[in-house]
């Protein structure tokens, strides 16, 4: 992962963009989180397997679907963005005063300054959460059928608001302590939770014994962490260095107060808000709904998922850059970072594009989960698929906004804009397309807001080339278009739904690379040279 590629500034970078050992610990740290992140979203898939299987697409299901909403949201405010945004930052600055402080610890300040209030605060918005569930579902989804057992399954979801902000907490403050494997792991432990306790339970409690996982789940990924954590911030410091001509006080990062927090929480909030808008739409469609929309998202997300690993190791290398003033540096690593995350994801979308209706098959149609929810859910995934690249670039664009600490409410307008777009196009296109409408104006809503954030940091934040990681992108894209193509033709012709997502497997990466050798994609390029380079030394 060293910035020598020809990335998507066409030109290639300047030597030296990374030290050579942080470019290997970066690259090590990025392939274990991904690692790590895979197999969370593979037992993700197995989680979704068992509830499928149980209680296929029904009312049941759609019940905790509305509960799952909870916990959904807790985990882009709490664990993925808003979390992430503020507190990576905070103890990347902390770090770095850590060393010239011969008289304090600016680590154990931080901790001891935010980690309890954090508890406090969380846990009056569980209790409050739990006492008012009634209204929440009445909000979320007005015309459902069986409100009481939705409100059962959200108290029980509820306890996420607390377990999963001190999991946050503790994922930003080892990811800037350079720690990546307890913070990749959580969602491995969490989906451990969620399907013993469902498998144990169901007999006795229902989809109330997924709900109940969802709980368990949360707490255990506190407790993977907890070691982790204890250590890198209890340990006792070196020798300090001498202290910087910089004042202590001038070098000190913003505190973390309103003017930082409201901007970021607005644009988390606003971001996970389009599942919201998903969940109130559908819940006056046929029993089902919720649940296809819900099947079609998990997987097509996936590859958004593991192309976002690639900004996740590297936000503290890009939040202590902006720290040191370096903007060249940053401007290097995110622009090498949106080639990358892209790549990834536009080469998952044209996979899922070209086998959806056999992926579906594999993983779902079992059970109470049957052909007709397969062919349903296949085609809103498709639908999904063509939102994936936007759903990259604002997770990996929003990062480099917030990494300098102080406020900025550009990306909350950004992602307002786009929600706005969901909300108009999914309430005009549901009563026509049903579930396959909410889809495309969840795509339509997104690319918005990737766009506006594109030429926004340009702009505003720092000074990347929109133009020349435009044209990357549009390279890559037609790659993943022939590729999604060919897929799609040649999936029908293999017989079995498993062999032949197995020959997609491997057709799809083989057609997106050499397409995109031949309309000259920087990042395949990039690719292609590094094999031969590896291939030749091997040798």
């Amino acid at each position: 992962m060293n910035d020598t590629s020809t990335g998507p500034a066409v030109r290639p970078a300047p030597t030296g963009t990374e030290p050579p050992r942080l470019g290997t610990f970066l690259a090590r740290a990025a392939a274990v989180t991904a690692g790590l992140t895979a197999a969370g979203a593979l037992l993700g898939l197995v989680r979704d397997q068992a509830i499928a299987q149980i209680f296929g697409a029904s009312t049941d299901s759609d019940a905790f679907l509305i509960a799952w909403t909870v916990p959904e949201m807790a985990s882009t405010l709490l664990i993925e963005d808003a979390m992430a945004l503020l507190m990576v930052p905070a103890f990347s600055h902390a770090l770095a005063r850590r060393a010239a402080d011969r008289a304090r610890d600016p680590v154990r300040e931080l901790v001891s300054a935010t980690l309890p209030r954090l508890f406090a605060l969380l846990a009056c918005a569980a209790a409050l959460l739990i006492v008012c569930a009634p209204l929440v579902v009445g909000v979320l989804a007005p015309g459902f059928d069986k409100p009481q057992l939705a409100v059962d399954c959200t108290r029980l979801t509820a306890l996420t608001v607390l377990t999963f902000g001190i999991a946050g907490y503790f994922s930003a403050a080892l990811r800037a302590h350079g720690t990546f494997v307890p913070p990749a792991g959580v969602y491995l432990a969490y989906n451990v939770g969620i399907i013993a306790t469902t498998l144990a339970l169901h007999s006795l409690w229902g989809v109330r014994a997924a709900a109940a996982g969802v709980a368990v789940g949360g707490l255990l990924m506190v407790l993977v962490q907890l070691p982790s954590f204890v250590r890198r911030v209890t340990r006792t410091r070196t020798r300090p260095r001498r202290a910087r001509r910089i004042p202590r006080q001038r070098s000190a990062p913003p505190l973390i107060g309103f003017a930082v927090l409201a901007p970021v929480v607005l644009f988390a909030v606003s971001r996970q808000s389009q599942v919201l808008v998903e969940r109130f739409l559908a819940s006056s469609l046929p029993g089902g709904a919720i649940s296809h929309l819900n099947y079609a998202q998990k997987v097509a997300q996936l590859p958004m998922v593991l192309s976002l690993m690639i900004c996740t190791v590297t936000f503290p290398v890009v939040a202590k850059a902006m720290a040191d003033g370096d903007r060249e540096r940053a401007r290097r690593r995110v622009e090498h970072d949106l080639a990358l995350a892209g790549m990834v994801v536009l080469l998952g979308t044209a996979l899922v594009l070209g086998y959806a209706p056999q992926l579906i098959e594999v993983l779902f149609q079992r059970g109470a989960f049957d052909a007709q929810d397969t062919e349903t859910t296949a085609t809103v995934m498709r639908v999904y698929a063509t939102g994936l690249l936007g759903h990259c670039l604002v997770g990996a664009l929003g990062r480099p906004f917030f990494s300098a600490g102080r406020p900025t409410w550009y990306p909350a307008a950004a992602m307002a804009g786009g929600l706005l777009v969901t909300i108009v196009a999914g309430a005009a296109a549901v009563g026509r397309f049903g579930v396959y409408g909410i889809a495309a104006a969840n795509a339509a809503g997104i690319t918005t807001t990737a766009v506006l954030l594109l030429c926004g940091l340009g702009s505003r934040v720092i000074a990347i080339e929109v133009r020349s990681i435009g044209i990357s992108l549009g390279r890559l894209a037609v790659a993943a278009a022939v590729a999604a193509v060919v897929g799609g033709l040649t999936a029908p012709l293999v017989a079995g739904p498993l062999l032949s997502t197995v020959t997609g497997c491997l057709l799809v990466p083989a057609v997106f690379l050499v397409t995109g050798f031949a309309v000259r994609a920087p990042e395949v390029l990039h690719l292609l040279t590094l094999t031969r380079q590896r291939i030749r030394h091997v040798r």
